[in-house]
Order: structure tokens, then sequence, then C-alpha cells
């Protein structure tokens, strides 16, 4: 529920705070004067679309105030819990910008800016949000019906969300939706998969013949191979090299080796050990040197000694190596990369494998399709079943709408299958009929623009009174287009009736829409140095004036002013009939 808006240069509005009442507000005001103003405020609030022309001449910015009570709406505090937010202990700022209160848990602010640049920015109690963020927790807060909302009558999927919020069939809409979307995106699939088929044949024939090309490559480490083939290829050099690398360190001529002049240096240092302690260190060292010495000449002696190299096993590395430099000139690219792109060419080919056949993906195409078909003739059966009702509770609405002969019928036709949609199998119209002896048609084609408008707004207050959830602040721009006179009063009682439920909020034209509201507000223009927007809550005698103004034209005379009296009082003493027949 809407408690509060708070304005700050916004078009023609300097400063303003402007109260709400939970049932019936009516805003009025001469043409021009800005009524239209609080509704764009209120737009802003959730989400709309801002522009710098509401910025207020001469001004940098300007800012919108929202103050909502949501006490008991589950469904805002949900939005929250899914956002991430937090409702209780949020620390907001006046309209002026100054630091405030902490809200209570039960309350919600909203502040918009706007500046002269076109920029805008968004809080939810105080913290930073997406206009998206705005727009969807708006929905929840208030819904605005424009003053062409009889224009949407003539759109059949109006008339299609209508019966579905009426008849409470959220679920079922959910659940044939989101069949049909199961269905189309594994129809695409299959469709892919039996266009792409062949080429998926070639490819997986593709990757098989470079794996096997490769496949001997794979099962041994060709760097391995690679370094035993350069020194099985040059072992009669490395033997004879090892040999002659032995006997410089051991040898058993007359020409001095390494290990005859390391003993020499040995036994020069056990000699002046006593006498020195880095001759007793440098013994030490040498011993274990004469140690790795032998042991080097042992190993270098094995080597020249072993046997030459088995010519299968050559034979065997060089036709490895062979596969390896063809491979390289086939596909272009180094041995290494062609080993590690294997690793690659297999995960893809058990990818391609893995697919379903078009057998499988048909069957799975036609579960999905009775799937929805069971979804799609659930949520159409429950329509046809309550449009009778649906009907009857519309006629009997329009009858004191100055419209006794109306009558409303539901046309069901089923599409062709290849038109089934989301919406279910069924292409659904309102036919209507205002006058006796004419023929139901298409709404579009009979109803005058007074229908169409008595009929937008009967059908948003059934809407309204649904019982279905929490409902939002319910906001009509220009309700009184296309009624005049009696069929006025009727729909100002049909408001204020509702507004004992629902808050609502209408700009009208009308006194006798006016009269019935428990809230009123009136917008009107101050002309000094710079025009000025005001609003202002008026009763008693003011409220007299304007009710008098808007039946009377310019000039207000005492039979005006008796006759908004007498209308006054008529709302009045319906009321305490209304509350007597409630205490009975």
């Amino acid at each position: 529920m809407l408690i509060s808006l708070t304005f700050e240069n916004l078009a023609l509005i300097e400063q303003k705070h402007i109260d709400f009442d939970d049932r019936f507000n009516v805003i009025t005001g001469e043409t021009g004067a800005g009524k239209s103003l609080i509704l764009d405020a209120l737009s802003l609030c959730v989400g709309e679309r801002a522009d710098s022309s509401m910025v207020r001449h001469g001004c940098d910015e300007a800012s919108v105030f929202g103050e909502f009570d949501i006490s008991g709406n589950a469904q805002v505090i949900a939005w929250f819990e899914q956002h991430d937010r937090k409702l209780e202990d949020a620390l907001v700022r006046d309209w002026c910008g100054r630091p405030g209160s902490r809200l209570e848990d039960e309350t919600l602010l909203i502040r918009r800016k706007i500046s002269n640049q076109g920029r805008s920015k968004s809080w939810i109690n105080g913290v930073p949000a997406s206009i998206s963020e705005l727009k969807s927790l708006g929905s929840m807060l208030v819904n605005i019906h424009s003053q062409h909302a009889g224009l949407e009558l003539l759109k059949p999927q109006f008339i299609v969300d209508w019966l579905d919020r009426i008849g409470g069939f959220g679920d079922l809409k959910a659940a044939a939706k989101t069949a049909f979307h199961h269905y189309q995106t594994l129809k695409r699939q299959a469709d892919d998969a039996r266009s792409q088929s062949a080429q998926r044949a070639d490819r997986m024939a593709l990757l098989s013949a470079k794996l096997t090309d490769i496949e001997p490559l794979l099962l041994v480490d060709f760097q391995e191979i690679e370094a035993e083939y350069d020194e099985l290829s040059n072992l009669e050099s490395l033997m004879r090299e090892a040999l002659e690398a032995a006997v410089q360190l051991d040898n058993d001529n007359d020409a001095p080796s390494v290990l005859s002049l390391l003993g020499r240096a040995m036994r020069i240092c056990d000699n002046n050990a006593q006498s020195s302690k880095t001759f007793g260190e440098c013994s030490q060292l040498l011993v274990l040197a004469q140690e790795q010495i032998i042991d080097a000449v042992a190993k270098l002696t094995d080597y020249a000694e072993r046997e030459l190299p088995d010519a299968a096993r050559l034979d065997e590395l060089n036709g490895l190596l062979s596969l390896a430099h063809r491979l390289s000139s086939k596909y272009h690219t180094p041995i290494t990369e062609l080993i590690a792109d294997a690793v690659h060419w297999q995960d893809e080919l058990d990818m391609l494998s893995s697919l379903p056949d078009n057998d499988t993906m048909d069957a799975k195409v036609l579960e999905a399709y009775q799937a929805y078909l069971v979804a799609a003739d659930a949520l159409d059966q429950a329509r046809i079943q309550i449009a009778p009702d649906v009907c009857e509770r519309l006629e009997a609405r329009l009858v004191p709408l100055a419209l006794p002969n109306a009558r409303c019928q539901f046309s069901f036709n089923e599409k062709p299958v290849e038109h089934y949609t989301a919406q279910g199998k069924y292409d659904i119209a309102l036919l209507f009929s205002a006058n006796v002896g004419m023929p139901l048609q298409p709404l579009h084609k009979v109803a005058s623009g007074g229908e169409l408008s008595r009929m937008a707004l009967t059908m948003q207050v059934m809407a309204a009174d649904d019982g279905i959830g929490a409902h939002p602040t319910l906001v009509f721009d220009e309700v009184d287009v296309g009624i005049s006179g009696g069929t006025a009063q009727v729909v100002g009682e049909l408001l204020r009736t509702l507004g004992k439920q629902q808050q609502l909020l209408a700009i009208t034209h009308q006194a006798q829409v006016a009269a019935a509201a428990h809230h009123h507000i009136l917008v009107y223009k101050e002309h000094g140095e710079h025009t000025k927007s005001q609003i202002q809550v008026i009763t008693d005698e003011a409220q007299i004036d304007e009710l008098a103004r808007m039946s009377g034209g310019v000039n207000i005379t005492e039979a005006t002013r008796a006759h908004v009296k007498s209308l006054l009082a008529d709302i009045r003493h319906a009321d305490k009939m209304a509350q007597r027949g409630m205490a009975t």
C-alpha cells in the first residue's frame, strides 16, 4: 500500500509531500494543472523510464520518494529474500538527503533521482538498486492502468492473460510454457543433429584415421626414444671414447695417469698431516676423489667393453622416428604438438560418439511433445470450464454501468497443430453484444469507445478482486473516459466499494466519481514569477467547491453546491446502510 509520495523539483512541483488513504483516493484538477505528475512520480518509483524533461527548469536534478506499507505482503518479502536484501534495520535518508531514521520491518522506501542530463539513480531502503530490480519489485506494489486501457481489450493476449488471472491458472500456464519450451529446445537439437549427422560421421572418420596414424607414438615416450636412438647409432664411437677416458684415468704403462698422479699428491698430504691441519683436510678430500675416479674408471671400462647395438632394436627405433617425421610433414605440425593434439582428438571423438542417434533424439522429442500436449490440454480445459461463469460475472457487473443487455462469451478455436504455442492449443477471443437481438461478435468489431472503457474498468476490477495473493495499489488514469451522468455515479460507487478491500488511486474529471472517494487530492497551478503546481488534500467546503467546479463549470452557483452536497449525503447514507447490513 502506498503511504506517501515526496517530490522535489519534479516538473512544475518544487517541493511537496502528500499522504494517501488506504482506500479510494481521487485526484482532480483543471486540465494541465499537473494531475499526471503524481502518476509520473509513482511510475518512477516502480521502475518506469526517466526523462530529463521531468526535472524542474533551472534545477540540476529531481527526486521522488515513495513510502509503502508492505505488512502482510508475502510476495515482497520473498522478493527481498531472492535478491539477498534485508528489510529490517535499513538506514534511510529523508527527502532532502539528510540521514534519517531506521525503517520498521513493514515499511518500504523507494527513492529515485533524475539529473537534467537524463541520468537516473535508484535506492531501495537506502541501498542502491538497478532499474530492473525496481521494476520487478514495483510490479508487486503498484498496478497502473492508463487512460487507453480500453485499447488493451483489442489485443488477444490481454484477453487470455485476464482469463488466466481470474481463473488462477498461473501454475497451469507456467507448466504449459515450460513444457512447450522444452519441446521446442529438443526439436531444435534433433533437427540440428539430423542436418549435421553426415558432417559428424565424416569428422569421426577423420579423427579415427588421425588417431590410427599416431597410435604407435602414443604407446612410447617419444623423447626417450629419440635419446636412445642417438646413443645406439653412435655406440662404437662412444665405446672408443670411453676406453680412452678410462686409460687417461688409470693405466698400467709408464705414462702418468690421473690415479698415479693423485697417489703422489695423497702421499705428500699424508706426510704433512701432523704438521698442518690443511694437509690433513686435503688428504681426506683426495681419498674421496680417488674413490670417485675408481668408480668412473669402472663404468667407462664396462661401457667400452659392452656388446655392439642390437640391429633389430635400432631398426625399431629408426621406424618410430621415421613415422614421426612423416606425420610431422603430413600435418605440418611438430611431432610433440601432434602427440599433445591427439589427446584432444580422442576427447572430441568420445564426445561425438556419445551423442544420441537420430532415433533416440526423435523419441525424446516425441516424449516432450506428449508432455506439452498434456500440460496444454489441462490449461485449455480449465479455461473452457471457467469461461461461462466468468462471462456471467462480467455481464452482471456491466448492468449498473448502463449496459443492461450486455452479453459476453469466450470463443475457443483450435489452432492448426503447427501453430500450437506456449499459450495453449486454442485461439481465444471475447465475443460481445451490447444490444438485444444483436449477434455476438469479436469485441473490437462492435464495442464503442465508451463500451470499451466500461469493459476495461470492469475487467480490471474483477482482476483486482480475484482474492489471489497480495494486491498492489490499483491506479486508474482518466477512469471516466467514455462515461458520464448516472454511469459515472455507478463507477464511483464501484470504486468506493473496491476501495474498502484495496487501495485505489484515480484521476477523474467526473464529479460523481470524485465524490465517491475516501480521500480527495486537488492539483492546481499557482502563477507567480514561476508557475508551480500545488497539491492539496481537500475536505469539507474546499471539496464541495471542487466538486461544484467539476459539475457546473466556471461559475459555481448555490444550486450546483446544493447538488454536490446532496451527492455527498447520498454516499454517506449508502455507507451507513452498508455498515448496518454488515452488523446484522
